[in-house]
């Protein structure tokens, strides 16, 4: 009988974790942060945004972080990742000597720690320029 009692505590233990491990949802919430964004740029002058990786209220260093270029009418032109610096910063560079003056957008969209993919929330933010005839 104790054997019995034994096993069905244990399973409902194993189903307790189970049920909690299924109710964790996206807890990893890092995103990023433009640091004086410029939006008015000439064809030919390099797009440059700075930023940092903000976790808890904290620089976050080795966040991989995706960077999309849009068109206004949404045609993708340029996309990279690449991870947070040491010190939590990150840049984007975009070259605009072959661009059309028009709209852009820049999405950056924080992908989290690797150790922390699975329960990542994803936070993006938008940069939309300006790009003119010099």
């Amino acid at each position: 009988m104790a054997l019995y009692r034994n096993h069905v505590i244990a399973r409902l233990l194993i189903l307790l974790f189970c049920c909690i491990s299924l109710n964790i949802g996206a807890t990893h919430i890092s995103k990023p942060v433009l640091v004086e964004p410029k939006t008015q740029y000439l064809v030919g002058e390099k797009v440059v945004v700075n930023g940092w990786v903000d976790y808890n209220a904290q620089p976050t260093a080795d966040v991989l972080l995706n960077f999309r270029v849009t068109t206004e009418k949404g045609t993708l032109i340029a996309e990279k990742s690449h991870t947070s610096d040491k010190q939590g910063h990150f840049q984007f560079e975009l070259e605009t000597r072959n661009l059309q003056p028009g709209l852009y957008t820049i999405t950056i969209t924080s992908h989290c720690l690797e150790i922390h993919r699975d329960i990542c929330s994803y936070n993006e933010e938008k940069l939309t320029f300006d790009l003119n005839n010099p």
